[in-house]
């Protein structure tokens, strides 16, 4: 089995971030890809016209498209749980063991930077390992990298050849699936309005009749109201 330990690498830094450090290195991430020759040349050939194309575009363009591309959508966010897990208390332990994961092969991870279970943090560690533990370690989440492979294709988005190539060195080929209606994380982690009202989707918007219940004074409760004259 080919080696793919620089392929590895620079895919994790491919997908990170482009902030000044990235963007002075996609040329030589580029070639690091070509050198190892762990993918095809047509995939080859397209993840360096990806990286020509960011090295071509202005520094805040960039980085704003990585941001609403990846930190504003659960179909494409690169936290792979999110795409299990979501926000359920499962998360917690899942992550737990994907720690105890890393350090058993030897990596351990500063929790003061990024989650475990984000994408560059999982290709890194595969690239730590012997390439049939790696190949074996990205199949085991193949479906959650098709899915966000599909859902950046829907978007017309050339960061889907990286999905895709990642994918082949898990020994799969990256094809369409499905891909569920999205919801916006800025949406989803929205609070309600503080005076929203009793019902349960809200108050009416304003201006609207508002239904007025009038109730018939009684004899007082006998817990709040003890002691109180009608």
């Amino acid at each position: 089995m080919k080696k793919m330990t620089h392929t590895l690498r620079a895919l994790s830094l491919l997908l990170a971030y482009p902030d000044a450090l990235v963007r002075g290195r996609l040329t030589a991430l580029a070639d690091a890809i070509d050198a190892e020759a762990a993918l095809p040349a047509a995939r080859r050939a397209e993840i360096r016209a990806l990286a020509n194309a960011m090295a071509r575009t202005e520094a805040i363009e960039l980085e704003a498209r990585y941001v609403d591309l990846f930190d504003r959508s659960r179909a494409t966010s690169l936290h792979l749980f999110e795409h299990v897990h979501g926000d359920s208390r499962d998360r917690g332990p899942a992550m737990i063991d994907l720690h105890r994961t890393y350090e058993a092969g030897g990596m351990f991870m500063d929790s003061a930077k990024e989650l475990p279970d984000h994408l560059c943090v999982v290709l890194e560690f595969a690239s730590t390992q012997p390439p049939a533990i790696a190949r074996e370690f990205l199949g085991e989440m193949a479906h959650i990298l098709q899915a966000i492979f599909s859902a950046l294709r829907q978007r017309d988005s050339t960061y889907a050849v990286l999905l895709a190539a990642v994918l082949e060195l898990a020994g799969h080929k990256a094809q369409a699936v499905a891909v569920p209606a999205d919801e916006a994380l800025d949406d989803s982690w929205a609070e309600p309005e503080v005076f929203g009202g009793c019902s349960t989707r809200g108050q009416a918007a304003p201006g609207q009749p508002q239904p007025i219940r009038i109730v018939r004074r009684g004899a007082p409760s006998t817990t709040a109201s003890q002691g109180v004259r009608p």
